[in-house]
């Protein structure tokens, strides 16, 4: 279990869903994985898969319509899975507050491991982010 625990460490495998918003997180999280930022030098590599990836990526609000889709990608994520939050709108709803479409908050829905803020946030804060997240599994 020891060699498991540090393959994941030292390459994570990440998978990106989102579950709506203005796709600004999105664009930021595909900037992070281009070769001017160069993550794979760390390792971080996007899978097309959640039944691969180590650590899910969440960005936009929780709601209604893609509620039951994106649980049944969360679930298909293997243990032990790690979560971010990427973005206003999967941390705190952002302008999407009180809206009559929301499922609600996603850290009330699952548990998220790291919150990764802004609107959107910089591809140097979501590698921070998951550097961060990295480490504190120690």
């Amino acid at each position: 279990m020891k060699i498991v625990k540090w393959a994941r460490k030292k390459s994570p495998w990440i998978f990106h869903v989102c579950t709506g918003g203005c796709n600004g997180c999105d664009i930021e999280l595909i900037a992070a994985l281009t070769p001017k930022y160069d993550v794979e030098r760390l390792g971080i590599k996007l899978v097309g898969s959640p039944r691969h990836a180590d650590i899910l990526i969440v960005t936009g609000i929780l709601n209604k319509r893609t509620f039951k889709k994106f649980l049944r990608v969360y679930e298909q994520v293997p243990e032990p899975k790690k979560v971010i939050a990427l973005g206003s709108c999967a941390c705190n709803h952002g302008p999407f507050q009180n809206s009559y479409n929301t499922e609600g908050k996603l850290k009330e829905k699952i548990k998220v491991d790291m919150f990764i803020p802004g609107c959107p946030p910089r591809p140097q804060a979501i590698i921070d982010g998951i550097k961060k997240l990295l480490e504190a599994e120690r």
